[in-house]
């Protein structure tokens, strides 16, 4: 009988050092916490607020109840957003733009103070389209295409310096997509249209000049050519033409003969093969 109540005894020690060493694991859980890397964590104490320092990665320490921590994703992450802005010509544009953000890491307790965790949610969407209508503003509606770099550059700056007001770094900005509305996209197909239209009258009346000037040379090189053989035919006699006369006649001959419906060939001066050319009559 003596055996019972000691092994209840031993049962009970256990019992209490099984609860004390679970309530030092669960103090010494709530006393610890990790920050990951790609990582930083601030720290709310109850009776100081925020603390300045920045927490870094790895484990640490804090007073249970008392301090918690907040973590915070410093790697740079994307954000889209569109927006529909006015030109300087009163045309409405499409824009969508892309950025790639993270936080200064040195001023993430005033982030959390004034903006919370989803600091780049409440700030990167509204500063984005007050620069967008700004900078769309100085710009009529074409240029936006023709000028689209210096655009760019401009949105760039502009957001960059607007984003550190908020402690937010910005690696990227870029204007992915850009369109118009369907009246400004018609009137773009009109103008292009007449533009083609203008380049094809300006290249037929081009054609036009160059087949003119192309007439000229030909009627003086021909005009030159019957002067050569005038002048050639006065020096050297008109042996030549009446060669070239027969052989021509030679070859209206032979071609007459192999036609069936004619019988025969026409002599004499009325049956001339040339359209009555009279060698006599060269050089007169």
């Amino acid at each position: 009988m003596a055996g019972g109540p000691a092994a209840v005894s031993f049962l009970t020690n256990i019992a209490k050092a099984a609860a004390g060493l679970g309530a030092a694991a669960s103090l010494l859980s709530a006393s610890l916490f990790t920050v990951d890397g790609g990582e930083r964590a601030v720290i709310f104490d109850r009776f100081r607020g925020v603390l300045p320092e920045t927490v870094s990665e790895g484990t640490h320490f804090i007073v249970p109840w008392l301090q918690k921590p907040y973590i915070f994703d410093i790697r740079t992450r994307p954000h889209n957003f569109s927006s529909n802005s006015g030109t300087k010509d009163l045309q409405m544009v499409n824009l969508t733009l892309r950025l790639l953000s993270r936080p200064d890491v040195q001023h993430l307790p005033t982030i959390f103070t004034s903006l919370g965790l989803e600091y780049d949610d409440k700030v990167l969407p509204s500063i984005g389209n007050e620069v967008l209508k700004a900078v769309v503003a100085q710009f009529n509606a074409d240029q936006l295409l023709t000028e689209r770099p210096h655009v760019s550059a401009l949105v760039r700056d502009a957001l960059i310096r607007r984003a550190r007001e908020f402690n937010i770094i910005l690696d990227d900005v870029a204007i992915t997509h850009l369109s118009y509305g369907i009246e400004f996209s018609q009137a773009v197909e009109k103008k292009q249209v007449a533009q083609q239209e203008a380049e094809r009258s300006k290249f037929l009346v081009a054609k036009a000049e160059q087949e003119r000037r192309a007439a000229i040379v030909r009627a003086e090189g021909e005009s030159e050519s019957a002067r050569l053989i005038s002048e050639a035919t006065a020096m050297a006699g008109t042996g030549l033409i009446e060669l070239r006369r027969i052989e021509a006649a030679k070859e209206i001959a032979s071609e007459l003969s192999r036609t069936p419906n004619v019988v025969y060939i026409p002599a004499g001066d009325n049956g001339k093969m040339l359209l009555g050319l009279n060698a006599a009559g060269f050089g007169r």
